[in-house]
């Protein structure tokens, strides 16, 4: 962990997000951790090593993906909307290889950001009014969609802290400057 990340306390104590209601202040610190964590960890991991499965384990490309790609899907529901043919199609490619670091990392960075802003209107609503989820229209809230978006997130967030550990755990650097054992 970097010298700044442990001196400052995390984001549900920093006072911030104070315009909006509680309820959506600690979704958006969620995502404010979230954050941090991914990049705090991704540090200095390779091309190669964001695309690997250690043990099995879904590439953190994966994930960094999904954590923003799912926020906009979730949104669309709590918006009260069904996916579109385009979030559908995006969905279906998360797994795909080949996207550079800084495009993962673009992506990551602006699906928080776009999910910050869509949250952020939900500040009066009513957090009980009843959405669908999915062809199925599973029933939830809007509050519970909400809050899914925070479970959701830390739960991609752990699976990437998790899996940078093994990387950087594993490293065995080759003559060339890569790494052994990844798969």
């Amino acid at each position: 962990m970097t010298m700044q990340a442990a001196a400052q306390p995390e984001p549900w104590l920093r006072g911030t997000y104070a315009d909006v209601p509680a309820v959506l202040r600690a979704i958006l610190h969620a995502f404010d951790l979230a954050r941090e964590d991914v990049v705090l960890w991704v540090e200095g991991l390779t091309e190669p090593e964001l695309h690997a499965s250690p043990s099995g384990l879904t590439p953190i490309a994966f994930h960094m993906r999904h954590i923003a790609r799912s926020l906009d899907r979730l949104l669309t529901y709590v918006e009260g909307k069904q996916l579109s043919a385009e979030q559908i199609t995006a969905a279906r490619t998360e797994l795909d290889p080949g996207i550079s670091r800084e495009e993962l990392l673009a992506e990551f960075h602006e699906g928080l950001d776009y999910a910050v802003r869509r949250v952020r209107a939900f500040a009066m609503a009513d957090l009980e009014q009843p959405r669908g989820v999915g062809k199925k229209q599973l029933p939830t809230s809007v509050g519970g969609l909400l809050v899914h978006l925070a479970d959701h997130t830390q739960r991609h967030t752990g699976q990437v802290v998790t899996t940078a550990k093994l990387l950087k755990a594993a490293r065995v650097d080759t003559p060339s400057g890569g790494v052994h054992g990844l798969s």
